[in-house]
């Protein structure tokens, strides 16, 4: 394989850079031989593959624990979990004991098994294509337990690594060591992966979707460059210096303190996106003026029951009580067919991205859901120093925004808003705000539904493009509705952590910015070195 010497480009994650040495992930083994026939009986064959699926089931549980417990990260300790209930599902294992007696070897009937239900879910797009990976990462694990080889992972060399990967599968990430990975390389994914996502909350350059990452041979020098979104081999010390440079003049326009404001002093309020009590010391510690979303998730996955009303309002209280005097706006339960709970039976369909998610799941014969989360707000609100504010995800019209309101202000709730995430809900959003309190624009979703461009397909991932002028003047009709009527429109999709866009979002008429707490310092700089009529003619550009 000859090496590569030019520059490799993909989409760039933060705005920092970083040098080393490429430090592949071990690679997952290679698929079992269909001919191959067990040595034991069928039950053995059927015993060792129960067995190697515990090992995987245990290994997950214990790094749920200490995602949780030791590092406080419970967003992925909720991932693992939900990893945990896959690889222990009973379906798996009677597939699997059919295949076994039927003559397959452990290892073969686990990638047979596994393989029918990745064919199932990547057939059903959107929210469950994206599990695929989970499920091929567990397969991968299984398989090299039965065999009697390490289960594939990241690398452990002597000295700190750029980390090299087809992707990350949550088992990688949820503990990934950042004092010894200086950046993160992948193969595959977009600007919403799950790896993509990783690298702009916990402040590492990465870039994904480079084609031909996995030519990258071990120990080759490389630098990273999260702004340019290009991974070059062999840098020279001159080139080096000088992306280091940039990231330090970034490092130090980000040092300017205090609330968002643009340069003439028009404040742009800069929030948090959290997804549970424990990132609320981050987004304290990066200055948020309080919370832009609240993904309210975190309390129903890998639960086979709906959480009471009194675990929910003492979680909701923890998030509250850390924000004392802010905005905190809490979304409901963002499922469906697209994302299933066991306790939410929707039944299958051909295409759950556009399918019963968010409030559509909600109105008819499991409103009950909904009610109980808005009195557990509600009730978590009565002695909060918060400000509480609620909204639900998946409106497409002002008819679906005041049945919300009416559902919320029925519990007590006082201010009320929608998401706006669907095409129809932009292009009516004066209507849409005549009936609601503010509204906030979720820009992945927006984005993948005006490009009809499947956000979760790495192969797609240029068209998960915020800047395209279709989705900013979906945004700019959003804006001045919300001027004409006087209300707050905020965006809490991963554009609002991107320093170059915080300007053009201002100047379309986006009033407060929600993100990963990492990128607060830089966009809080971004919004600070412009006025807001630069602001605007920064947006009339690029609206065009």
């Amino acid at each position: 394989m000859a090496a590569i010497t030019e520059p490799l480009r993909g989409l760039g994650v933060g705005s920092a850079a970083a040098t080393g040495p490429v430090a592949r992930m071990a690679a997952r083994p290679a698929e079992p031989s269909a001919t191959a026939r067990p040595q034991g009986d069928p039950a053995h064959e059927s015993a060792r593959a129960a067995a190697a699926l515990r090992e995987v089931a245990r290994e997950l549980a214990r790094r749920a624990a200490v995602a949780r417990d030791e590092l406080g990260r419970a967003d992925a300790a909720e991932i693992l979990e939900a990893q945990v209930l896959m690889a222990e599902d009973p379906s798996l294992l009677d597939g699997i004991g059919e295949r076994t007696a039927a003559g397959l070897t452990a290892e073969r009937a686990i990638f047979e098994t596994f393989a029918q239900y990745r064919d199932l879910l990547a057939e059903a797009g959107g929210y469950l294509a994206d599990r695929v990976s989970d499920l091929d990462d567990l397969a991968a694990r299984a398989i090299a337990v039965a065999s009697g080889v390490p289960m594939p992972g990241v690398p452990e060399p002597a000295e700190p690594f750029v980390l090299v990967a087809l992707d990350l599968a949550p088992a990688d990430t949820a503990l990934l060591d950042l004092t010894r990975v200086l950046a993160v390389v992948t193969q595959e994914g977009g600007p919403t992966s799950h790896t993509a996502i990783l690298a702009r909350a916990r402040g590492i350059p990465a870039v994904v979707g480079v084609a031909g990452a996995l030519d990258l041979a071990e120990g080759t020098p490389v630098l990273v460059d999260g702004a340019a979104g290009t991974v070059t081999p062999h840098p020279s010390p001159d080139l080096i210096a000088a992306a280091q440079e940039r990231a330090q003049a970034r490092a130090r326009t980000a040092q300017v303190t205090g609330p968002g404001r643009t340069a003439d002093g028009v404040p742009i309020s800069l929030l948090a996106n959290i997804g549970g009590p424990g990132d609320v010391a981050d987004a304290v510690a990066a200055g948020a003026e309080g919370v832009g979303l609240f993904r309210t998730e975190f309390l129903y996955l890998g639960s086979v029951t709906p959480p009471s009303l009194e675990t929910q309002a003492q979680a909701y209280r923890a998030v509250l009580n850390g924000f004392p005097g802010c905005r905190v706006v809490a979304r409901t339960l963002d499922a469906g067919a697209d994302k299933p709970l066991p306790f939410l039976p929707l039944g299958a369909e051909p295409n759950p991205a556009l399918g019963v998610r968010g409030l559509r799941a909600f109105r008819g014969e499991h409103q009950a859901l909904l009610d109980t989360q808005l009195a557990a707000l509600a009730k978590a609100a009565q002695d909060c120093a918060a400000e509480l504010w609620v909204m639900a995800p998946m409106i497409a019209d002002e008819h679906d925004a005041a049945w919300f309101v009416q559902r919320a202000r029925e519990h007590g709730l006082q201010t009320v808003g929608a998401m706006i995430e669907v095409p129809s809900a932009a292009l009516r959003a004066e209507p849409l705000l005549s009936a609601v309190d503010f509204v906030s624009l979720g820009t992945n979703d927006l984005t993948q539904y005006a490009l009809a461009a499947d956000r979760m397909l790495g192969s797609l991932g240029s068209l998960q493009d915020p800047w395209h002028p279709a989705v900013l003047r979906l945004i700019e009709l959003t804006g001045r509705a919300g001027a004409a009527c006087g209300k707050s429109v905020g965006v809490c999709g991963e554009a609002a952590a991107d320093p170059r866009l915080a300007p053009v979002l201002a100047g379309l008429g986006v009033t407060s910015l929600s993100m990963a707490p990492s990128a607060i310092a830089e966009v809080r700089a971004a919004l600070a070195a412009h006025t807001m009529e630069q602001c605007r003619e920064l947006a009339r550009a690029a609206l065009q």
